[in-house]
């Protein structure tokens, strides 16, 4: 991540991440930009939030807690390694601390306070403030690269560890709805509740959404996933992928559908409806290029409209010519085993099988056209 970049410019809701009564609950960890308010608990491994930030339910982190001065959290907070709480913040259940404690002044713990580590009160500094700094001093020394490294620790993580929860600044977040002013974007293997609102939206795969998606830009909802209310863009395009389901309506400019996607509503668009379709499977032996490649028939169409014209069929003996032409070898020798002759076949057939178009003095059916049948008694 660039280090002139916002860290905190999108909500990102990482593979995983799951609501379950009333708690966001994650594998990794948690962002959470200044003034915004969160209207659940919050479990994962760090818990980060920034000033004047509000937790309606509690915080159980697994690793620490920092939060910036005049945050709130009305129940408990829960810390299996440090808590960091800034000036006049506020806790409205129990501190609950297995390791240091590093207190600002006139917080308020409404209940009672535990911590197994040092006790320290005093005015930390608030993380924003904090990485500004730590950054700033990085850069006047000329340590660009790590100063890059550890912003994009804060925000990235590696293949194997679990990507955070970011909540952008002034979002609020709710079983309601997630309303942030900037582009959002959700992992795969989600399930969430409530409406989501932002500046643009991208759903991964195998997600389940109690809400509708609503955005100003584009919308992509991805393969497999259900969106359990309506998918809106104001000025932007609608995307729906492969075995996805939209139990609502689709308003959009553009819209592409793939053949395999569910809408249950309508679709209103003001443009174009496309529809994505599978790719052509492979055309029969001795189609393929030189190198190998698949042709595929640009217009399927084609040969339908060449079955439909009026122009004489082949004959058998000239579809039998065909087929000997076919079995030739590399070196253009006719294989005489491939093709039998018809005057064989008769031969073969012959006093077994009356053949069509034969002097047998038999009718179609195999009878003497000259014997009498009885009647029957």
């Amino acid at each position: 991540m660039p280090i002139r970049s916002d860290p905190l410019d999108e909500l990102a809701i990482p593979d995983g991440t799951t609501v379950e009564e009333h708690d966001l609950v994650t594998d990794g960890d948690v962002i959470v930009g200044g003034q915004s308010t969160v209207e659940f608990g919050v479990r994962g491994d760090d818990v980060m939030a920034g000033e004047r930030v509000t937790f309606d339910g509690h915080i159980e982190a697994a690793g620490d807690c920092r939060l910036d001065m005049w945050s709130e959290v009305e129940e408990d907070v829960l810390v299996g390694g440090d808590a960091y709480l800034g000036e006049r913040a506020r806790v409205g259940g129990e501190l609950k601390v297995a390791g240091n404690v590093d207190i600002g002044d006139d917080v308020d713990i409404e209940q009672s306070f535990e911590a197994s580590g040092h006790i320290e009160i005093r005015n930390p500094m608030p993380t924003v403030v904090f990485l500004v700094v730590y950054l700033s001093q990085l850069l006047r020394i000329g340590e660009e690269e790590a100063a890059e490294d550890l912003a994009s620790e804060l925000v990235d993580a590696e293949d194997d560890e679990a990507q955070p929860v970011v909540i952008p600044r002034g979002a609020r977040v709710s079983d309601d709805a997630w309303r942030v002013s900037t582009p959002a974007t959700v992992g795969d293997d989600c399930r969430l509740h409530g409406n989501i609102r932002a500046e643009s939206l991208e759903v991964g795969g195998d997600n389940t959404i109690f809400g509708s998606l609503r955005a100003r830009g584009d919308v992509v909802v991805g393969p497999d996933t259900e969106i359990k209310g309506d998918v809106t863009t104001r000025g932007g395009d609608v995307s729906v992928a492969k075995g996805a389901t939209v139990w609502g309506d689709i308003s959009a400019a553009d819209v592409e559908l793939h053949e395999h996607a569910v809408v249950e509503g309508k679709i209103r668009v003001s443009g174009e409806l496309t529809q994505v379709r599978d790719a052509l499977g492979p055309d029969p032996a001795g189609e393929h290029d030189g190198d190998g490649a698949v042709e595929t028939e640009d217009d399927p169409t084609e040969s339908a409209d060449a079955e439909a014209t009026d122009e004489p069929t082949a004959t058998d003996a000239e579809a039998t010519d065909d087929g000997a032409e076919d079995s030739v070898d590399g070196e253009g020798a006719e294989d005489p085993s491939a093709v039998e002759s018809r005057e064989a076949v008769e031969a073969d057939l012959d006093g077994v099988v009356p053949m069509m178009g034969s002097d047998t003095g038999h009718s179609e059916n195999g009878h003497d056209d000259a014997e009498v049948v009885p009647d029957a008694d």
